[in-house]
Formats: C-alpha cells, sequence, structure tokens
C-alpha cells in the first residue's frame, strides 16, 4: 500500500499565494508521476498539474503562469506553488501519485486524502 499526505492549505485573500507539499510512502519501487487534482464543490475532481518521472512538468491552462509544480524525487515528494489565488481557485486539492510497488509491476494510481484551499475576494 502506498499513503499520500498533503499539508499546506488554508484560507488566503485573493491575490495571495500558498504552497502545497505531498509526501508520498509505503511500498514505493517507483514513482512514475505525481501531481495534483482539485474539487470543488458541485464540480468533478479535475486535474491541476502533474510531473512525470521527475522533469516533465504540465498544467492545466487555467493555473500556467501561476502555479508552479516541483518535486523532490529522491524524497517522493511534490510541492504546487500557486500564486496570484482567485476566488475561482477554491476547492480541496488531492495530491495523486502513479506508483509501482515492485520491478516488473504496472504503476497504480494512489490520492491523498485532501486539502482545503480557499481563496476570499
Amino acid at each position: 500500500q502506498v499513503r499520500l499526505v498533503e499539508s499546506g492549505g488554508g484560507l488566503v485573500q485573493a491575490g495571495g499565494s500558498l504552497r502545497l507539499s505531498c509526501v508520498a510512502s509505503g511500498n514505493i519501487f517507483r514513482v512514475a508521476s505525481m501531481g495534483w487534482y482539485r474539487q470543488a464543490p458541485g464540480k468533478q475532481r479535475e486535474l491541476v498539474a502533474q510531473i512525470i518521472d521527475g522533469t516533465n512538468a504540465k498544467y492545466e491552462d487555467f493555473v500556467k503562469g501561476r502555479f508552479t509544480i516541483s518535486c523532490e524525487v529522491a524524497e517522493n515528494t511534490v510541492f504546487l506553488q500557486m500564486n496570484s489565488l482567485q476566488p475561482e481557485d477554491t476547492a480541496v486539492y488531492y495530491c495523486h501519485a502513479d506508483v509501482a510497488s515492485q520491478v516488473g509491476s504496472w504503476p497504480y494510481g494512489y490520492f491523498g486524502q485532501g486539502t482545503q484551499v480557499t481563496v476570499s475576494s
């Protein structure tokens, strides 16, 4: 089993910044990718950003230029620096990781419990 633990959410005014962190632990042979999803009330969970093999970062259009994803590969940790936050960014943010637990196994996707981000206007 793999466990993902997020931290860093909170309440911030529009235009402010927050930094989310997520650590993966457990039965890990290789982390193929790590990333962040979010889910606002009444909406489906959506991808925000992901980083593949520790180097290839991808962003959804609605966060490009405002959010930055990074990771510490050796620590199985991923960060999301969120700048210029807007009320529409309010959501529960979930860490996600694709993890292979042994040699030759296919990566399996895991989610964390989520951390609330609230942006006031």
